[in-house]
């Protein structure tokens, strides 16, 4: 009994004891436990195959000594391997990448990391801010950049691709900033785009100066342009106007610079604004002409506009013009046109000076005047002289009949002067002349002379004349001229001879038996005259209008106050090609005269009656002809190997006349004109954008000709054109 007893209470003692310890044992576990603290020097291998995540965040936990609160929507089945042991830091940063990729993101909160989907990104904290973003880290970081040169809300578009849709990237346009949250490694790669496309430009200020606009007019239109983008995305670039200089400076950034920069030279641009005054400098039309017809044009697109003509008395030297708004005149010093005008017509207007202010074909005109003659001519004779002196009783007889040379009676006497010594006295006293037989007294031709000369008795004398005579005569004239297409050219070779056309004498009451003499005398020119106005038709066909004149002074005719003059001319008009001959006309004669003068009775006796006769025969042969040769020289080159080429061959015939020696002058050369500088090129033509029927190319440069003191003007666009050939 004791024993059992003695058992009983053991057992309750037992009991007791063992309740006491568990009571003991729950209630230390149910206190609070403090976080294990992470091992010095302590790695760690991870290797999960289908591990629950809460197993890798309770490792996680054991070995970084970190704190979790896992979201009840955290589940997965993570498989995580690793060949070589990492450290708490490293694993940590492995357990992040995890969490990653399987889309849970840690938050830090205080002591403690809530572990939720990565949803609730953009409402929860983060590490805000950081001095330094860790580009390897894939915790989430949210920080601030600041743009120098970039607009932040331009930068927005073309970095949202980068930053994943459970991030964040806004724009604060106030103070130019992006806004970026995100994971670091992200945001740190992000944030190195920025720098590089926040980079300062190389010309931060550019100075556009303005040739037609009005700088403050482009900065008043181009800041009404950009106001509303500038308060939407930041200042992106700033305009200025500089009147001083009429120049806009522009700066900011730099894809906006551009922007900005080519609106304003288009604005800038005549033809593209039309513009209200225009000076165009003409290069080959002749300003004071052309600007007659524009006035005509412009009136004409007035009414096609339905604008009402009016008087604008300040146009065209006080003349009326096409309209109040229009008016067009021309300075002759610097052949320019100055024009102001509505945009739309003054565009036509600079159409229109296009096409005429080009370079007209030129002609040259070669006349080859071709003259031969030949003249022929044959006389024979023969006269009869006989007298008495003295006691002779035979009756003086003579028979001069029409021939060549002096008659028998001049001779005669001039040879009985000579032979009886007879003397006349000149009017100078004391002078006393020797007739004498002279040249002039004896005629051309052969004249054989016989007879007696006696002092008593009958004296006689008989002349024989025959004479026969041949001429020709071989002339080539080559006028030449140039003259430009539709214009008129004239070249003379002449002579102007003066030819008595009156005269008058009257006496002076003052003192009796004086008078006063004179004669009008009018100037006429004689030689090659050649008038030509060429005509250039499509192809490669001339039409000239040419007035052909060849004139020589001629022989005194009968009852007439002067000499005569030989004129041949031709007016016609031809169509020829281009360096082909034409003949324009001709004289072609062919004159025979026969003549003979006899005494009647003996001149008719056979044989005998030569001697009472005198013949004479002439044949007169003429051929004059006139040919043209044009060429068309449609450039500078052609008229410069035309030029070249007349120039050498003059040169040529100097340097060889007579050897280039100088007769009797030992050591003297011949003058020439100077060789041609070598090297000399002509400038290079404009290409033709058109071809006009006569052959001109149009100009196809507006405004880059260049002013009177050499500066360029403004460039422009040019109309569809043509200068330059």
């Amino acid at each position: 009994m004791t024993s059992k007893s003695t058992e009983f209470h053991f057992k309750r003692r037992v009991a007791a004891l063992a309740l006491t310890c568990l009571l003991v044992s729950v209630t230390l576990s149910a206190a609070p436990q403090p976080p294990p603290k992470p091992q010095e020097g302590a790695t760690i291998t991870p290797n999960y195959k289908d591990a629950d995540l809460s197993q890798i965040i309770q490792a996680v936990a054991e070995v970084t000594g970190k704190n979790f609160i896992i979201d009840p929507r955290v589940n997965a089945k993570v498989t995580m391997l690793s060949a070589t042991p990492m450290s708490p830091a490293a694993f940590y940063e492995a357990f992040l990448a995890v969490l990653q990729v399987y889309g849970y993101v840690a938050v830090p909160a205080g002591k403690v990391i809530k572990i939720v989907p990565n949803t609730d990104l953009r409402q929860l904290p983060a590490n805000d801010l950081p001095n330094s973003v860790s580009s390897s880290s894939d915790e989430i970081v949210t920080q601030i950049v600041t743009l120098k040169n970039v607009s932040a809300a331009q930068l927005v578009p073309m970095l949202r691709p980068l930053v994943p849709t459970y991030g964040h990237l806004a724009a604060y346009p106030g103070g130019n900033m992006l806004i970026i949250s995100d994971r670091a490694s992200n945001v740190s790669r992000v944030v190195k785009i920025i720098e590089r496309m926040d980079e300062a430009g190389d010309e931060p200020i550019e100075v556009i100066p303005l040739h037609n606009a009005g700088a403050a007019d482009v900065v008043r239109t181009v800041n009404s342009l950009s106001s509303g983008a500038g308060a939407e995305g930041g200042a992106l670039a700033k305009v200025v106007a500089d009147d001083r200089t009429n120049s806009v400076l522009l700066t900011g950034e730099r894809s906006a610079r551009l922007r900005l920069k080519a609106l304003i030279i288009n604005m800038d641009t005549p033809t593209a604004s039309g513009g209200d005054v225009q000076v165009r400098y003409l290069r080959y039309a002749d300003a004071e002409k052309i600007s007659e017809k524009l006035k005509g044009q412009a009136t004409a697109s007035a009414k096609a506009q339905g604008g009402p003509p009016a008087a604008n008395p300040a146009a065209g030297g006080g003349a009326s013009n096409v309209d109040a708004s229009v008016t067009i005149w021309a300075d002759v010093a610097t052949n320019a046109l100055i024009i102001t005008a509505p945009p739309k017509i003054m565009r036509s207007l600079m159409g229109v000076i296009d096409k005429l202010d080009i370079r007209r074909a030129q002609v040259q005109v070669e006349a080859i005047i071709v003259e031969v003659d030949v003249n022929k001519s044959s006389n024979l004779g023969v006269q009869w002289l006989l007298f008495g002196q003295g006691n002779s009783t035979v009756p003086a007889g003579i028979i001069n009949l029409p021939g060549t040379g002096t008659s028998i009676v001049d001779l005669a006497a001039a040879a009985l002067g000579f032979t009886q010594g007879t003397s006349t006295t000149t009017t100078v006293p004391g002078v006393v002349s020797t007739p004498t037989i002279s040249s002039s007294t004896v005629g051309t031709g052969a004249t054989v002379a016989v007879g007696r000369v006696v002092n008593s008795g009958v004296s006689f004398a008989a002349l024989i004349q025959a004479l026969r005579s041949d001429g020709s005569s071989n002339i080539i004239s080559t006028p030449s001229l140039i003259t430009m297409n539709n214009e008129e050219a004239e070249v003379k070779v002449t002579q102007e001879i003066p030819l008595i056309t009156g005269s008058f004498s009257s006496t002076t009451a003052s003192v009796a038996g004086t008078t006063s003499p004179f004669q009008t005398i009018q100037r006429e020119e004689v030689g090659t005259i050649l008038k030509v106005t060429p005509h250039i038709n499509e192809g490669n066909s001339v039409q000239l209008k040419i007035e052909q004149e060849d004139s020589s002074p001629g022989a005194k005719l009968t009852d007439s106050a002067d000499i005569s003059t030989n004129k041949r001319s031709i007016k016609t008009t031809v169509l020829i090609e281009d360096g082909g001959i034409i003949v324009l006309g001709g004289l072609m004669s062919d004159t025979v005269t026969e003549s003979e003068d006899r005494v009647p009775g003996l001149g008719a006796i056979p044989i005998i009656g030569n001697l009472f006769k005198s013949r004479s025969g002439s044949r007169m042969k003429k051929n004059l002809v006139v040919f043209i040769r044009p060429r068309i020289m449609r450039d500078a080159d052609a008229t410069e190997s035309t030029s070249e080429a007349a120039y050498n061959e003059m040169r040529r015939s100097q340097q060889t006349l007579n050897g280039g020696h100088i007769t009797l002058l030992p050591g003297q050369k011949q003058p020439a004109v100077p060789a041609i500088p070598s090297g000399i090129a002509l400038p290079p033509a404009p290409p033709p954008s058109q071809t006009n029927p006569q052959g001109a190319t149009p100009n196809p440069q507006t405004f880059t000709t260049p002013l009177p003191d050499g500066s360029q003007p403004a460039p422009s666009t040019p109309s569809p054109a043509p200068a330059s050939p």
